[in-house]
C-alpha cells in the first residue's frame, strides 16, 4: 500500500521538485549513469521499458525520445494526466502506454517482459519496499536492468545535524508529516543493500543524487551558478564519502541471465 495522497501532491511535486535545479541535477545523474552502462543509445535496438510508479513521466519522456517503447504505471490519476500531457507535447504518445495500476498488478501480468525497469522515488512511500523491488525484478528479462532511486535517511540526518536540530535527531523523527513532500519512510542504504544482496543481480553502479546542493543553506549561493553546481554534483556523486550523503541514491542493477 502507498501511504500518501499522490493526487493531492502531484502539482506540488511538479513545481517544487521537478521543474527546478533539483530536477535538473536528478536528470543529470541518471542520464550520466545510463549513458555509461545501458544499451539505450543503440539506434537499431528498441527496448521495452517499464516505468514503475513513473509519476509525471519525466523518465518515460526521456526513454521514448530515444525510440524505446514504454509502459508507464502509476496509482495517481493526476500524475498520469500530467505525464500524458508532457508526453503528448513532445509528440511521443505512440511510444508510451499508460496504466492506472499498481506496480504489483503490472508485474503479475508481465513476467520477464522488460529490458529495463525504472522505479524512481517510490520505495520511500510504500509499506514494503523490498517487496516492490522483487515485483520489479519479476518483470525483468534475464540480463535486463533495474534502475532504482530512493530517499536516503542519511541525508536527512546530516541536514538536521547541520541545522543543530537535536530534538528531531534524539527522537529519530524522519518521516514526513502527512501531506508534505517529505517521504513517509526514508530508507537506510544499509538495509537496501542487504535486500539487493539477496537478489540474483549484480550492482552496476551506485550514485548519490544531490550530494551537497540541499546542504547549501544560503539561498543566494544555491542560485548563483547553476551550471557549476550541476558540474560538481556530477563530479562527486560517485565518490566516497559524498555519494552516501545524497538526498537520493541511484542503484543500477543487472539481473543475472
Amino acid at each position: 500500500m502507498i501511504d500518501i495522497k499522490c493526487d493531492d501532491l502531484a502539482y506540488r511535486f511538479k513545481r517544487k521538485i521537478y521543474a527546478g535545479l533539483k530536477g535538473d541535477i536528478r536528470q543529470d545523474i541518471l542520464k550520466r549513469d545510463y549513458e555509461e552502462f545501458l544499451p539505450l543509445y543503440r539506434k537499431q535496438q528498441a527496448l521495452k521499458i517499464f516505468d514503475a510508479g513513473g509519476g509525471q513521466g519525466q523518465m518515460s519522456c526521456y526513454f521514448a525520445s530515444l525510440g524505446h517503447q514504454v509502459v508507464l504505471c502509476d496509482i495517481s490519476e493526476k500524475m498520469l494526466t500530467l505525464a500524458a500531457k508532457a508526453i503528448s507535447e513532445q509528440s511521443l504518445s505512440d511510444r508510451v502506454t499508460f496504466l492506472h495500476e499498481s506496480i504489483g498488478e503490472v508485474s503479475a501480468q508481465n513476467e520477464q517482459t522488460f529490458d529495463l525497469v525504472s522505479c524512481h522515488a517510490v520505495l520511500e512511500w510504500v509499506d514494503d519496499p523490498e517487496g516492490v523491488i522483487n515485483q520489479c525484478l519479476k518483470s525483468l528479462k534475464p540480463n535486463g536492468f533495474l534502475s532504482l532511486t530512493y530517499y536516503n535517511i542519511n541525508g536527512s540526518i546530516y541536514k538536521n545535524l547541520l541545522r543543530t536540530n537535536f530534538k528531531k535527531l534524539r527522537k529519530d523523527l524522519w518521516q514526513g508529516r502527512r501531506g508534505s513532500l517529505t517521504p513517509t519512510s526514508p530508507l537506510n542504504p544499509t538495509d537496501v543493500n542487504q535486500w539487493v544482496d539477496r537478489l540474483d543481480v549484480k550492482v552496476i553502479c551506485e550514485s548519490g543524487i544531490r550530494v551537497y546542493y540541499d546542504y547549501i543553506f544560503d539561498l543566494e549561493n544555491r542560485s548563483r551558478d547553476p551550471d557549476a553546481i550541476r558540474e560538481m554534483e556530477l563530479r562527486y556523486s560517485r565518490q566516497n564519502p559524498f555519494k552516501h550523503l545524497g538526498r537520493y541514491v541511484h542503484l543500477l542493477l543487472q539481473k543475472n541471465g
